[in-house]
């Protein structure tokens, strides 16, 4: 019988890695692969990417006065390099994430995601293999739309946690979301004192509540649910556009021969009851009803505030290398 990776991409599934790990990538042949400052923090520390630490220093020291200016330098350039490497061994997209730090400043990202982009295309990688990642704020969506509509740069918004950002989105025109599951269960599970099966489980019905509203109400924007804590979370969503995920999970779903029936379908959607519901050039309401969900706003708070200081953890360890 066929493994249960297999058996999760013969659904329809595109399988996205969720690693800065070329080696991991590899092994387990996915489409595209996702990265973000935490993954190449990890990755960065490790003696077989030294040189591509080597060449975004070199970079760095030649695109800035300050030394913070070739911090920030560098920082963009390691990024791309371990983007290119990856487009190496995947057929699809790599997405690449814009500074935490940004996500509340509308043309600060856009101004980083178009900077991102221009040091792909100098090194002869073109914009529709790269997905620029951005937070699900406000700010962070109407960058997307900007990106989207008036520069052609394809936006994977990152840090979702709700109905609420899912829906704006997708109005933004948003080419992927990435609504987390692990860390909706995390929150769950430690307000409520309690454990939960992969049927009941909080972040997966988040997921399949967004998947069946965007095929309901015919959104293109690509569903990629990501976090995982458990295989059962991932299966349970067998069927969703796209799932990301690490290389521990990858790891048992490659050898396992569990069944994986297809879950989510968008006939199914269809005859749904889903209401309609619209946040376009309303930021007072998205506001209001993001604010009602104690559980989207602490965790959106709390993965920027973590992006930022691995970046900021990146950023020390490539100020050392620029002045040694």
């Amino acid at each position: 019988m066929s493994s249960s990776l297999d058996q999760l991409k013969a659904t329809g599934t595109v399988v996205v890695c969720d690693s800065g790990d070329f080696a991991t990538i590899g092994k387990y042949k996915p489409q595209d692969a996702t990265t973000n400052p935490s993954l190449i923090l990890a990755a960065a520390k490790k003696p077989e990417y030294a040189k591509l630490i080597d060449v975004a220093v070199e970079y760095g020291k030649q695109h800035g006065k300050t030394i913070d200016e070739q911090v920030d330098a560098t920082l963009d350039r390691l990024l791309v390099e371990f983007g290119k490497e990856i487009l190496k061994i995947i057929p699809g997209k790599v997405s690449t994430e814009v500074d935490a730090r940004l996500s509340f400043d509308i043309q600060g990202s856009v101004d980083k995601a178009l900077h991102i982009i221009q040091l792909y295309e100098s090194i002869g990688i073109s914009r529709d293999r790269v997905l620029i990642k951005i937070a699900s704020t406000w700010e962070g969506i109407q960058a997307a739309h900007i990106l989207q509509s008036k520069h052609n740069v394809n936006t994977n918004l990152t840090l979702m946690f709700s109905i609420v950002q899912a829906i704006a989105a997708a109005e933004a025109g948003a080419f992927l979301i990435s609504p987390f599951v692990g860390r909706i269960l995390d929150w769950y599970k430690a307000a409520h004192k309690r454990d939960y099966t992969p049927q009941e489980d909080p972040g997966v019905k988040s997921v399949q509540s967004i998947y069946n509203y965007y095929k309901k109400h015919g959104y293109k924007t690509i569903v990629m649910g990501a976090s995982f804590r458990n295989t059962g979370e991932i299966t349970e969503l067998a069927g969703c556009d796209y799932l990301t995920i690490s290389p521990a999970l990858l790891e048992q779903l490659y050898n396992s021969t569990e069944p994986v029936p297809k879950k989510l379908d968008p006939a199914g959607a269809a005859s749904l009851d889903i209401p309609k519901r619209s946040y376009l050039n309303n930021e007072s309401l998205f506001r209001f009803d993001l604010n009602e969900d104690a559980m989207a706003v602490e965790k959106l708070r709390e993965g920027i505030s973590k992006f930022a200081a691995d970046a900021d953890t990146l950023k020390a360890l490539l100020k050392e290398k620029i002045q040694a």
